[in-house]
């Protein structure tokens, strides 16, 4: 080495051909280490951007489902009003029938 070179710790020593080899491997180690940690943080971020999606997603169906659960009771009550107002036509008519019937015979018989 001359002296008019300044020291870099990061460039091999000029005598030291067999190092070059075991930092080559370790760079190429590195690389991939780094290569790999940089995939693993993507797919990190995708799954964290899939699982706001699929909490959204749920969310909406909670909404939509009680939407649902309200619609249904709405109907359900309005049916159950027709049915009662079904009901009672079919009771006054029943009453009505009964009174053209009855009334003419207590009339006629006193």
């Amino acid at each position: 080495m001359s002296s008019s070179v300044p020291y870099d710790p990061y460039i091999p020593a000029q005598g030291s051909e067999a190092a070059a080899p075991k930092t080559q491997d370790i760079q190429n180690q590195i690389d991939a280490t780094v290569g790999i940690m940089k995939d693993n943080i993507n797919k990190v971020a995708q799954r964290g951007e899939r699982l706001e999606s699929i909490q959204d997603k749920a969310d909406s169906l909670a909404v939509n489902a009680q939407g649902f659960r309200r619609g249904a009771n709405r109907v359900r009550k309005q049916m159950w009003w027709k049915d009662m107002k079904m009901r009672m036509c079919i009771i006054l008519g029943i009453v009505i029938l009964l009174i053209v019937i009855i009334v003419p015979i207590v009339v006629h018989f006193t």
